[in-house]
């Protein structure tokens, strides 16, 4: 089965691109996997996607590049959502017939078997242009109540035409029912798949808290910052670390200042992979207001990291269990209530570690490998193609000549590499820790060489 997907910018960073980079990755071990990038703003993409997966970009938007700007079509205005609904490529650049053009021609000619869109005006150019002998699913990676009307409004009208709609929450896909009781699409949950980290989970053992996320009014770190400025005094060796950059950076900073927090609250802007900065924490911790779904508290419990998130709308509550797996805080106990979850954990290592325990369980009910399984079965429901493809035999002359001649075997490329796999543990101090299989190194004098995924340098250290 071929799948694809219909991506705004898939070199950009947030929630959609991670959440279809480990999608794509869970399907490329038994389908043909493509991912079409309406845009391409990098050469490479911020958010890795595995080498079996095809990359496709619809319009060059790296610097330099005037596809935006240039030719009557991107003079011309799109045709998809009127008004305040209409896309954008950016706060001052929306879109244009040229994206009307390179989306709609790409759709009407793809050869996928399924093709899946992940926001609202993808939704609706693959309701308008998408073929029906394919399988259109659409994607919510917000929610219903999450938009503005004019936006809801017209996602709504779409949805009818597609063969699915898939919410990250059950709670959202019960709201997009009762919204839409007439209408012939399936409406489903599936959460996002989230992997297991490949370093080694916290052990713990620092007094961290970590939060990490775009630093945006919804997701009310000032709440954050308040509450642990109430149990500061009581937890003198506690430090906050807030990963992300956004709008309302500033606003921390001189909160924290206020506060005199500035030795004990810190602004680490934005790191990838986040798995690293999780590991060296004993608390994550989730302020939100709204939380579609929450890809944050999935990969803190992978990490082994006991996490406390506001019950709010609608991802932690349907993710956390409270007591067993994490901690939830009602919204309406305010800063208070959440500086009293804070101390709790704060002060009992012990109560840290079971919740840990039964973070990793449930973190396991999310690996993309599941996840992808569900959406499998949701498309074999809608007909799309159950046999996997065939290999294409060899010629009659080639398997004559393997039948009648000695095979010779032929030495491992991979087999005469001495390379030993180890697990790496970074230290809240810096410190890193690697550890080796028992019996896995050999005599005499090794190298260790050291590389940064995804630096853009390509710098290394070999000690």
């Amino acid at each position: 089965m071929k799948i694809a997907f219909l991506i705004n910018n898939a070199y950009g960073i947030g929630g959609t691109i991670r959440s279809t980079a480990n999608l794509s990755r869970a399907f490329a071990d038994r389908h043909e996997v493509e991912v079409v990038s309406v845009h391409r703003s990098k050469d490479t993409p911020a958010i890795p996607f595995d080498p079996r997966v095809t990359m496709t970009t619809l319009i060059d938007t790296r610097p330099g590049s005037r596809a935006l700007t240039t030719g009557p079509l991107a003079q011309r205005p799109s045709t998809m959502f009127p008004g305040p609904a209409a896309p954008r490529v950016s706060a001052a650049i929306p879109y244009s017939a040229l994206h009307d053009d390179r989306i709609g021609g790409w759709l009407r000619t793809t050869r996928a078997d399924v093709v899946i869109a992940t926001r609202p005006d993808l939704n609706g150019y693959l309701a308008r242009d998408g073929q029906r002998r394919c399988v259109r699913v659409g994607q919510e990676h917000l929610s219903l109540a999450g938009h503005s009307d004019a936006v809801r409004t017209a996602q709504n009208g779409v949805i009818g035409r597609l063969d699915a709609f898939v919410t990250v929450s059950e709670a959202d896909a019960a709201a997009y029912r009762a919204a839409l009781p007439d209408v012939p699409t399936r409406i489903r949950c599936i959460p996002n798949g989230v992997p297991a980290p490949v370093v080694e989970g916290s052990a713990r053992d620092a007094d961290v808290i970590v939060a990490a996320g775009r630093l945006i009014p919804v997701k009310r770190y000032d709440r954050l910052v308040d509450a642990f400025a109430r149990v500061a005094d009581a937890h003198p060796t506690w430090t906050l670390r807030l990963y992300g950059r956004g709008p309302k950076q500033a606003q921390l900073r001189e909160r924290i200042d206020r506060l005199g927090l500035y030795e004990r609250v810190q602004l680490m802007g934005s790191v990838a992979p986040i798995e690293t900065e999780w590991a060296k924490g004993s608390i994550a911790a989730v302020s939100s207001d709204k939380e579609s779904f929450g890809m944050t508290i999935v990969e803190a419990m992978h990490c082994g990291v006991p996490v406390i998130a506001t019950d709010c709308p609608h991802g932690p509550g349907e993710i956390i269990t409270h007591d067993r797996d994490g901690v939830l805080v009602p919204l309406d106990a305010g800063v208070e209530g959440y500086a009293l979850a804070l101390h709790r954990l704060m002060s009992d290592r012990e109560l840290r570690d079971r919740l840990a325990a039964g973070a990793l369980r449930r973190a396991a009910d999310f690996a993309p490998e599941r996840v992808a399984q569900r959406y499998e079965d949701l498309f074999h429901a809608l007909g799309a193609g159950r046999a996997p493809v065939r290999a294409t035999p060899a010629p009659w002359w080639r398997r004559l000549r393997a039948a009648l001649l000695p095979v010779r075997a032929t030495p491992s490329r991979r087999a005469a590499q001495s390379r030993v796999l180890a697990s790496a543990r970074s230290g809240a101090d810096g410190e890193i820790v690697f550890r080796f299989p028992a019996g896995s190194l050999a005599w005499g004098e090794l190298d260790l060489l050291v590389r940064l995924r995804r630096d853009p340098k390509g710098r290394e250290v070999r000690v």
